[in-house]
């Protein structure tokens, strides 16, 4: 009888928090299948298409007039496959797993850094392109109260809370905080979270990232990547968010991280102390889901101490293998920002047929500010706008069909980068 009662709890939680909220959090996302079932089945999958209408030259921004008039070029990708796989044991014991499939890969690539480096490098990386995003064990006291420990989604900032391709516009990830944060966050820590009226709230604690994988380029993104086996928790970091749901059709959410970012690595690095590299990022995001429209909207602000004293330390590790330098850190900054709002509205609403057959079609613009090096007054393609507008075609609730023009817009000394993306996605469960 408890079991059956706790197993009700669950699902009513769930099931409040899809149809109160404009979005479910991704945390949750391998439990949205609660409806009696025991075992369940699911995931998400992107196609894309790109004709980019600049240079993919390594040298495009530290000299950008040779590279004004240079052919276009174009890519296929498959950006991220998921499977989903969730049970409930029974007695508000729950497992939940999410496993990743990166651009199709198999675990080894060849990596080209652009500018920063100019290299190829050939690397096979723990999990490589295959990941585990998620794998936990939850045990559910109430709404108000989960305990969830394993390998869990850090839900800081819009798109890492709401990371399913059916939660934006755009063909590809938001750009801002897929580049300045990791995304999807994702590392392994003890979480608790619950639903207390409108409000749903989350803590967590994790270990800290690695400061020596920060970068001009993409800031604290690097820092969550291990190059071993396990995850380095020498220092530990605290997480959290709050999203509320007083408003019907909006969501507004608070989201924060502290950790501790110097001497996590393998050795540890006990020579530079004084040296914290403490990292503070804070986030505010909403969405609006109503009357036909979707607007959706974030802030992001980081930043890391002693970043100076960070870019001048050679990691004193061996000759040939230096696991622990992004290979471009040396230069990154102390503070990054990252600024986004789009909003759709969905023209079939408008035609009887279309809208009685659930099919939608929402006309979207898409506007992007972020810089992950704020302070930085030479190196300044850090600084840049996103514009973007295009469709997003529902057949099927759970399929999107995409189409955009996208432009990056840079300081006048560099060159403007426009490109047409195509996709198609998919997200729901088969069990």
């Amino acid at each position: 009888m408890n079991s059956l009662r706790i197993g009700l709890m669950s699902a009513a939680l769930v099931a409040g928090l899809a149809t109160a909220s404009a979005q479910t959090v991704a945390a949750d996302s391998v439990m949205q299948h609660v409806n009696g079932k025991r075992l369940s089945v699911g995931g998400y999958g992107e196609v894309a298409m790109s004709r980019n209408f600049y240079s993919d030259a390594g040298k495009r921004y530290s000299n950008a007039t040779a590279y004004k008039n240079t052919p276009d070029h174009g890519r296929f990708d498959i950006p991220h496959a998921v499977i989903y796989l969730g049970y409930d044991f029974g007695k508000g014991w729950t497992m939940g797993t999410e496993i990743e499939f990166e651009h199709g890969g198999t675990g080894q690539s060849i990596e080209y850094e652009a500018e920063e480096a100019i290299e190829y490098e050939q690397e096979v990386e723990k999990g490589g392109e295959v990941e585990l995003e998620q794998f936990w064990i939850q045990k559910s006291f109430g709404r108000w109260a989960n305990i969830k420990a394993g390998h869990i989604v850090v839900p800081v900032g819009l798109t890492n809370a709401y990371h399913e391709p059916l939660n934006f516009f755009t063909v590809y990830r938001p750009e801002g905080e897929n580049t300045i944060l990791p995304c999807t966050w994702h590392q392994t820590g003890i979480s608790f979270w619950g639903k207390s009226g409108k409000f749903r709230y989350e803590a967590q604690f994790l270990a800290g990232l690695n400061a020596y994988r920060f970068s001009r380029g993409n800031w604290i993104q690097g820092g969550a990547k291990s190059p071993y086996e396990f995850e380095v928790a020498n220092k530990y970091a605290v997480a959290a968010r709050v999203d509320n749901y007083s408003i019907p059709g909006l969501r507004i959410g608070l989201s924060g991280y502290y950790g501790k970012a110097m001497g996590n690595t393998t050795p540890q690095d006990t020579q530079h102390k004084n040296i914290k590299g403490n990292v503070y990022v804070g986030a505010c995001d909403f969405t609006y889901n109503k009357y036909n429209w979707k607007v959706r909207g974030n802030v992001d602000y980081g930043y890391v101490s002693d970043a100076t004293a960070i870019t001048s330390i050679v990691y004193p590790g061996t000759a040939n293998v230096k696991p622990n330098e992004s290979g471009s850190g040396k230069y990154f900054g102390s503070h990054a920002i990252a600024t986004m709002v789009e909003a759709g509205y969905d023209v079939f609403s408008q035609i009887s047929k279309l809208r009685e057959n659930n099919q939608k079609l929402y006309v979207f613009g898409h506007f992007e500010y972020y810089d992950s090096s704020v302070h930085n007054t030479t190196a300044k393609w850090t600084n840049r706008k996103i514009v973007a507008a295009g469709i997003n075609y529902f057949p099927l609730p759970q399929v999107c069909v995409k189409a955009e023009y996208n432009q990056r817009i840079f300081h006048s000394k560099y060159n403007n980068e426009p490109a047409v993306n195509i996709g198609i996605a998919y997200q729901g469960f088969f069990l």
